[in-house]
């Protein structure tokens, strides 16, 4: 009997510490619909994301969040150990939040992906005392402000309505007086109905809106090093125009809702960085320092700092060469060239 109970036992903890380490070796990563992330459906669906999580005897389990503002909240909260964002709501919402993260791959800059659509407008000035619709602090809203900026308005100008992404194109379609804020693909949608006019687009702020795959600081090395591998995989398949290459950009188009067309002209206007070096070099120059000043200013303006920030320097960036803005001892936002240059030199 005690032989038994023993035996019991052991078999007990063994199976604890199985399951434990099975655990300790399990990855959530978040993503939503964007054209610039539809690569890691294509990664997850044709097995590279299994196969660099494979290499480095690990398991990555991929979640489509349909809505983009929520996949960063159960980021920031601990349901995921990374998570696609751009650079702004990096900073806004986990980093203010507390949640030490860095960005391991630039993936693209929207260079047109994101724009305003209005209908009985040609025109930023048409905005002034209109509603607009849009995803209420993110980079749609940080796009607002510099359009009317650079149009000698303010936000005062117009009346914001905060707006779930995943509702935009529907009540912009719905409204004979519409006017909204999104990103691909339902900037697409608005743009292709009836009455509707692209007034502005990020195009106007090149490199200032950069989608990111961010992952928390102090996650397994592992996990950061699978994610760059099956990410540079997946696009120099997706940037190829052989046979391989035309499917992916099939399989991305029909996983987004659109036409391949459609998919196609969104690329037009993604800056999509397609090579690791490409990217790596775009780390470790001064641009995503004088991008993130931009970034942080506006996010202090709009008290996304929260009510215990007194200025811009409450929370610290740090940047591939060691340079911080903001406080040092509080960094919470990091941008690394490490992994993408580990890819670029066939190390990872």
């Amino acid at each position: 009997m005690i032989n038994f109970l023993k035996k019991a036992t052991l078999f007990a903890t063994a199976s604890l510490l199985s399951t434990l380490i099975q655990a300790a070796d399990t990855f959530n990563v978040a993503w939503s619909h964007y054209t610039g992330w539809e690569p890691w459906a294509y990664a997850d669906e044709k097995g590279i994301l299994k196969k660099w999580a494979d290499k480095y005897d690990i398991e990555i389990k991929l979640t489509l969040v349909n809505d983009y503002i929520e996949s960063i909240n159960l980021y920031t909260g601990g349901k995921f150990d990374a998570c696609t964002m751009t650079n702004m709501d990096a900073l806004t919402i986990p980093a203010v939040g507390g949640i030490d993260s860095t960005a391991i791959i630039i993936g693209d800059y929207s260079n047109g992906n994101d724009g305003i659509v209005l209908k009985n407008g040609k025109t930023v000035k048409d905005l002034k005392g209109r509603e607009v619709t849009l995803v209420e602090l993110s980079v749609s809203h940080y796009l607002l402000a510099r359009a009317l900026d650079m149009n000698g308005m303010s936000e005062r100008d117009v009346k914001v309505v905060n707006t779930s992404d995943s509702d935009i194109a529907s009540l912009f379609i719905a409204n004979e007086n519409a006017a909204t804020v999104t990103w691909n693909p339902p900037l697409q949608q608005v743009r292709n109905s009836k009455g509707a006019n692209l007034v502005y687009d990020s195009s106007k702020i090149p490199g200032e809106i950069l989608d990111l795959m961010i992952v928390k600081t102090d996650a397994d090395e592992r996990l950061k090093k699978a994610l760059t591998g099956a990410w540079y995989e997946t696009m120099a398949i997706m940037s190829k125009r052989d046979k391989v290459g035309k499917e992916a950009i099939q399989f991305m188009a029909s996983n987004s809702g659109a036409t391949e067309a459609e998919f196609n002209a969104q690329l037009k206007t993604t800056h999509m960085f397609y090579t690791a070096k490409e990217a790596s070099e775009l780390a470790a120059s001064g641009d995503v320092k004088k991008t993130m000043e931009h970034v942080r200013q506006f996010s202090f303006d709009k008290g996304l700092f929260g009510a215990n920030a007194s200025s811009p320097d409450f929370v610290g960036i740090e940047f591939a060469n060691g340079d911080v803005l903001g406080n040092k001892k509080n960094v919470k936002l990091r941008f690394t060239d490490k992994y993408m240059k580990m890819a670029a030199d066939n190390k990872l």
